[in-house]
């Protein structure tokens, strides 16, 4: 039941551009309304925790899922990925959400606390750099300038601090908190160590509070997913980032490609393996699997390539054993 495929799944976001290439004008939709039907008659309650990240996905999932069987309760909680996992591996929810694969403590955690799970990959994501609308400087940032900006000890205060060319507008970070796997993926791929940031920013795990400090400082800077710009795109400025090919805005069609670097990312959910063996959480994950890219188009995430929705069909098909 304990499977771990993040590196596998990394390594395949490299190679979505040639994947989804290869999927000519996309999949047929697929529909769960017999099975929908089917299942009306189910029961209980469904406990979701974790990223905030994926708790769009998630919310439409729970949405979508309810409607099909009403008498099953689908509730999403955003503690952040590694909130998630703590109270996953305390066995006090049923699936865990993560912006990230899940590290090798939570993994002795989960063993510890006799939970067993299956990693599922469920979308791609790219992390948006945005800034404040006034900001009528700064369209592209390297990652060089980035880990200036984010680097531990950093000492840059002003936008003058990172580039001469930019005015010395006082430079005001906002940013998911450590418990966030979205704060793990950025300082690795932009630092160059999971967890190295300077600690004089404005952290929250409510990506909407990043927003409301970014929206409210001219000299405003944050990141988080793609999917939280595409929703709030009118109130913020997109920052391209160049990583040493030129620079490029991240985008469904830029992270599919594997051009927006190095920022894109999977997403998964985790099952328990106890929580699987009712009828109602294997029910869930089926109706992910049977809706995967509607569910994702709807939650302005990246859907998955053909060989990853396989990998997704044979995780789900894994829980029913």
């Amino acid at each position: 039941m304990h499977t771990r495929k993040a590196l596998t799944t990394i390594l395949a976001i490299g190679a979505i551009g040639a994947l989804m290439a290869g999927c000519g004008g996309g999949r047929e939709e697929e529909t769960t309304t017999d099975a929908a039907a089917a299942q009306s008659d189910l029961s209980g309650a469904i406990v979701l925790d974790g990223s905030s990240t994926v708790a769009p996905l998630a919310t439409i999932l729970a949405e979508k899922f309810e409607g099909a069987n009403p008498g099953v309760s689908v509730t999403v909680g955003t503690s952040g990925t590694g909130g998630g996992f703590e109270k996953f591996c305390a066995g006090e929810t049923d699936v865990s959400n993560a912006s990230r694969g899940i590290k090798d403590e939570e993994v002795a955690a989960c063993s510890e606390g006799g939970v067993e799970y299956t990693e599922v990959l469920v979308a791609n994501d790219g992390i948006a750099i945005v800034a404040n609308p006034e900001n009528d400087w700064a369209q592209c940032l390297t990652v060089e300038q980035l880990a200036t900006m984010w680097g531990p000890g950093s000492s840059a205060t002003s936008w003058k601090d990172i580039d001469p060319s930019f005015p010395d507008e006082p430079l005001k970070l906002y940013g998911p908190g450590t418990d966030s796997g979205t704060f793990d993926f950025f300082t690795d791929a932009i630092n160059g160590e999971e967890g190295a940031s300077r600690t004089d920013y404005s952290p929250s795990e409510d990506d909407n509070v990043t927003i409301q400090g970014v929206t409210g400082e001219k000299g405003g800077l944050g990141y988080f997913g793609l999917s939280y710009y595409l929703e709030n795109q009118d109130k913020l400025k997109l920052i391209e980032v160049d990583s040493g090919s030129g620079c490029v805005a991240p985008s469904l069609e830029t992270v599919q490609s594997g051009a927006y670097a190095p920022l894109s990312r999977p997403l998964f959910m985790y099952v328990s393996g106890g929580a699987a063996e009712r009828p109602e959480v294997l029910a869930l994950a089926q109706y992910l699997a049977d809706n995967e890219e509607a569910l994702n188009t709807e939650a302005l995430f990246v859907p998955l390539s053909e060989e990853q929705l396989t990998t997704l069909k044979t995780e789900v098909d894994s829980l029913k054993g």
